[in-house]
């Protein structure tokens, strides 16, 4: 596996994210030492809130959410989903795979940072990734707060505005990423904004972890990725790690989720917020919203 790397000086004069850049190291089978970028934000001994991003931003999205949550007392950590951000990138679209991202993300979490009593934050694949790790690791959670996500195992059909991003990745000669993340927030993102998402890719040959992601989302029951899936499924319905469900008001992709995940048992009993005037990305259409649900379940 050939990965690349993205300059530093990509990520010189970022908008609103002057926070100190961290990496850690991870062994994997497919190529070796693998770099994750990740940024961190409040008292070191504060309990611990795991930011996982989607398809194509990177901890970027969080910016507006690490100093409320540091303020509260939490150690915040927004990592860089390999093959985004300050991460390594995989050069290839097929060295990408759903499992290979659940790895690298508990590698991370686990083997190089060993976090315990953890409360996830996942968003869009965020969530596709984290909640696997709830459901496969269960004594490292505290908490789960899934945010425009879901669990697909391709057993239910996916919606047409789904199909049609799918499509427009696969289909593109030059992947815009700043365009595909503004068309998923209601907010008009200013130009440095759109710089800073575009950052992590110099050319098209840094763009194969955003390239591949709508490929891997489960779409049929004999998907790869289906058994686990539905296994993890399975185990998030006897699980009773204390779940708030916070999904916006304003996302036809992951909506028909928001119900599946409300019963389940660590949802039970909690009030449930709905983002309002928040797209896809409700960090950065309301993140002082989803920021309070987090603190909600952290300091119940």
């Amino acid at each position: 596996m050939r990965l690349l790397r993205t300059p530093e000086d990509r990520f010189e004069n970022l908008p609103d994210f002057d926070v100190p850049q961290r990496y850690a190291e991870i062994d994997t089978p497919e190529a070796g030492v693998v770099r994750v970028g990740y940024v961190e934000a409040g008292p070191a001994d504060g309990p611990v809130v795991l930011l996982l991003h989607g398809e194509p931003t990177w901890s970027f999205l969080y910016r507006k959410m690490l100093p409320v949550l540091a303020d509260a007392g939490i150690r915040a950590i927004a990592p860089d989903l390999v093959g985004f951000g300050r991460s390594d990138k995989p050069a290839d679209v097929a060295d990408h795979s759903y499992a290979a991202h659940v790895e690298w993300m508990r590698a991370f979490a686990f083997d190089a940072l060993d976090l315990r009593d953890v409360t996830l934050v996942g968003q869009d694949w965020g969530g596709l990734i984290g909640l696997r790790l709830v459901a496969e690791h269960p004594e490292r959670f505290a908490g789960v707060v899934p945010a425009n996500t879901g669990l697909p195992t391709g057993d239910e059909g996916m919606p047409d505005v789904w199909w049609k991003f799918h499509d427009a990745v696969e289909n593109a000669q030059v992947l815009d990423v700043a365009r595909f993340v503004q068309s998923g927030c209601r907010t008009e993102l200013g130009q440095a904004e759109r710089d800073a998402y575009d950052a992590p890719f110099p050319n098209e040959m840094y763009k194969a972890g955003p390239r591949a992601m709508p490929g891997l989302v489960p779409t049929t029951p004999d998907d790869p990725a289906t058994e686990a899936n539905r296994a993890a499924r399975a185990t998030l319905g006897k699980l009773r790690v204390p779940m708030v469900v916070a999904f916006s008001d304003g996302d036809p992709i992951t909506a028909g989720m928001r119900p599946v995940l409300e019963r389940l048992p660590g949802a039970e009993g909690r009030e449930h917020p709905v983002i309002t005037g928040a797209g896809h990305f409700l960090q950065e259409d309301n993140p002082e919203a989803l920021a309070e649900a987090v603190k909600t379940l952290v300091h119940p």
